[in-house]
């Protein structure tokens, strides 16, 4: 993970992003010790409120509230001029200007060529967010060149689509190669696993955070734990240092 930087896009807003930002930011320092994070959406400012993560904002609004592109330069720099790995959360109001301005300045390649390790982690989100996060991901995977990690959230229902499981779907084997692993967060009991988790990400705490804190009782710690154990497992075997 050393030298990696890990952006998380989808254009679709209140899918988990925020949460898989700081799942993969918690594995990260866990594995490495080191983290540095930022967070590029103004208007939801979930990310940043995980104090444990020292999650960095960068400034896109002007006073009109509109987006200075130009301003996606601070964060090149800070990632650029940063010697841990990074994990940068995007939001949906600044998903579209954040995709133009990398494949206008050939972001990624600029990167690579710097001894970066780029990734993509993009969300197909179950239920009612089935089609749009689709949509989304296509969008990235035409568009992005770096390898993608792609994590399923079945919290708000199935990602099977009318063609079946997502990843046996004819979309999903058009960019197969570009896709280096893939994450599932799979439905559980709403009223045990649903509850933890929900109030774990209402205290703003990682899963790490969660397991020592006095906010939880013995049994929830533990399927927190469970939880955050089945997430760092699969993304054991997701082949980062081989790319």
């Amino acid at each position: 993970m050393k030298n990696s930087i890990h952006f998380i896009l989808q254009g679709k807003g209140g899918v988990g992003k925020s949460l898989i930002a700081s799942l993969i930011s918690d594995y990260i320092k866990t594995k490495e010790g080191s983290l540095a994070a930022f967070d590029t959406d103004q208007e939801n400012t979930t990310f940043q409120s995980y104090k444990s993560l020292g999650v960095k904002p960068i400034s896109l609004m002007t006073e009109s509230r509109t987006i200075d592109a130009k301003n996606f330069d601070s964060l090149i720099v800070n990632l650029l001029e940063n010697e841990h790995p990074a994990v940068v959360d995007n939001g949906a109001n600044t998903f579209s200007p954040l995709m133009a301005y990398i494949v206008e300045n050939d972001v990624f390649n600029m990167l690579a060529e710097s001894g970066k390790k780029v990734f993509i982690h993009t969300i197909i989100g179950g239920g009612d967010n089935l089609d749009d996060t689709v949509n989304g991901f296509s969008s990235i995977a035409q568009s992005a060149q770096a390898p993608l990690v792609l994590w399923l959230n079945e919290y708000f229902g199935s990602t099977n689509t009318k063609k079946g499981p997502f990843l046996e779907t004819p979309l999903f084997k058009n960019f197969s190669e570009n896709i280096i692993g893939s994450v599932m967060l799979s439905a559980r009991n709403p009223q045990t696993f649903g509850v933890d988790i929900k109030n774990m990400n209402k205290y703003r705490m990682t899963v790490s955070e969660a397991v020592d804190s006095d906010k939880f009782n013995i049994m929830e710690k533990q399927r927190i734990k469970m939880f955050g154990r089945d997430v760092f497992n699969q993304l054991d075997e997701i082949p980062f240092s081989a790319v």
